[in-house]
């Protein structure tokens, strides 16, 4: 796989969708938990969607649950917790793994284009952050620590902005 236009995943809805629908916006791609320290991220996410989608931003969120069990819901709660709590309206997909043999295809080449602190690939945690550019190509990784408002200053920077 050459981009990240190249893959498509199951949304919250249960329908396939291919990543080049968004082509040539700027992607930002979380591994997302609703029982985790960092969930209050949710806002911040949202609101940097709604800042700059008119502008070509688009917020990705994949629910996972191989950190400390903290997205035990199926897609259904998941939804329901994302809009009731955070008023959420960026496109969430199905859970995924993100690490080991059963790692998502988009993932595995996220984890192989963006390397983490040392050149790891392995995700640490829940809301790990992968800024996608309008060409599909992974431009930088961010942890879960780095917050949805420090990250709005480099999308703005790629939206031209």
């Amino acid at each position: 796989m050459s981009s990240v236009y190249d893959f498509s995943a199951r949304d919250i809805d249960g329908n396939q969708r291919s990543l080049a629908e968004w082509r040539g916006k700027t992607l930002l791609i979380v591994n997302v938990a609703s029982k985790c320290g960092f969930t209050p991220q949710y806002k911040g996410l949202e609101t940097l969607w709604q800042d700059q989608r008119d502008r070509g931003l688009v917020v990705l969120g994949f629910p996972c649950d191989q950190f400390g069990h903290q997205e035990p819901g199926d897609e259904i709660e998941i939804k329901t917790f994302c809009s009731t709590q955070y008023d959420v309206t960026f496109p969430m997909f199905a859970k995924i793994e993100v690490n080991g043999e059963q790692a998502d295809p988009l993932y595995k080449w996220l984890k192989s284009e963006g390397k983490g602190i040392l050149g790891s690939e392995s995700i640490k945690w829940n809301f790990t952050k992968f800024l996608v550019d309008a060409d599909g190509q992974v431009v930088k990784r961010y942890a879960s620590t780095d917050t949805p408002e420090k990250i709005g200053k480099d999308t703005l920077v790629r939206l031209g902005g």
